[in-house]
């Protein structure tokens, strides 16, 4: 920062109001037009661009580091096409080395167990998260940890669809959009037994402390699938806040709590929904969960409905 912008006046008007002119490398006061300094240094790109195709074919850096592609998005390819970069057809006695090229690049690329683990487990990763809905900053994290498992050894003698659905479990939990057992024994073709025995074991291996999901963190998605109102969904956070005070929520499954506060809440604004209807549009919750959770939190905040 400037000595100017320290002391944040300046000498001639004792205005505080300036302009950085990146063109000419000079600070302006905006009040009087002084030039307060005019050697400034341009940290950016030696070049200019117009529009985003510009900016994007004159940068050289590339994309950023992806946890959830294979070589990280930094792999070269060398395409089918057999064109040379002008576009042009490439010579018949060059094929056949291209096409050797191409054979030797797979190999490598499948050199060791854990490439040929990751080969297979990452497009199974991206295909589970795209039937989940769940957003690419929470898939990178789950790639990254997925590698930190192939890399210990925690994979071998599991099946990678099971260790796959217990890191979306772990991760997903952690950050407080939280997806059932049953969602994922869904999404994966697994067993939920073997999802959470494969969740424990990566926890205790990994040195993750398990994160525990509340009743709120399902109120925001049960909210959206239901299409509830806004303040339905408030309503029914503020009642599970008053029944967690009241140790209602304690020793209860998470989903069937979220599901009854949902329910309370729409009969106190109106929104109505049937616990039957309920029910049926959200995973892991039943009509008996719903109606016995649901007596509780009233009974026990004294809500008349």
């Amino acid at each position: 920062m400037s000595n100017a912008k320290k002391e944040k006046k300046c000498p001639d008007c004792g205005g505080e109001n300036f302009l950085t002119d990146h063109k000419h490398g000079e600070l302006i006061c905006r009040d009087c037009g002084s030039v307060l300094e005019d050697g400034l240094f341009d940290f950016g790109p030696e070049w200019r661009a117009f529009d985003e195709e510009q900016k994007s074919k004159r940068a050289r850096t590339g994309g950023p580091v992806k946890y959830a592609k294979l070589n990280k998005g930094l792999t070269t390819e060398i395409d089918r096409y057999d064109r040379d970069i002008r576009g042009g057809a490439i010579q018949p006695e060059r094929k056949a080395q291209l096409y050797r090229l191409r054979k030797w690049q797979r190999r490598s690329r499948m050199s060791d167990s854990v490439q040929r683990n990751l080969s297979i487990a990452l497009p199974e990763l991206d295909r589970m998260c795209a039937y989940l809905n769940i957003p690419n900053n929470i898939k990178e994290e789950c790639a990254m940890w997925y590698r930190k498992a192939v890399n210990k050894g925690l994979v071998r003698g599991r099946s990678i669809e099971s260790v796959v659905a217990a890191i979306i479990y772990l991760v997903s939990r952690k950050h407080h959009v939280p997806k059932t057992l049953e969602e994922l024994e869904e999404a994966s073709g697994v067993k939920k037994k073997d999802i959470g025995r494969s969740y424990r074991f990566a926890c205790r291996k990994l040195g993750i402390r398990m994160p525990v999901a509340t009743p709120m963190d399902y109120v925001p998605r049960f909210a959206s699938e239901l299409k509830l109102s806004g303040e339905t969904e408030a309503k029914a956070i503020e009642i599970l806040q008053q029944a967690r005070e009241k140790g209602v929520t304690s020793g209860r499954g998470p989903t069937g709590v979220a599901a009854a506060a949902i329910y309370l809440a729409g009969k106190l604004t109106n929104d109505k929904q049937t616990q039957k209807g309920i029910a049926h549009k959200l995973a892991g919750v039943t009509e008996v969960t719903i109606r016995n959770r649901y007596e509780e939190i009233a009974r026990e905040l004294g809500i008349e409905v």
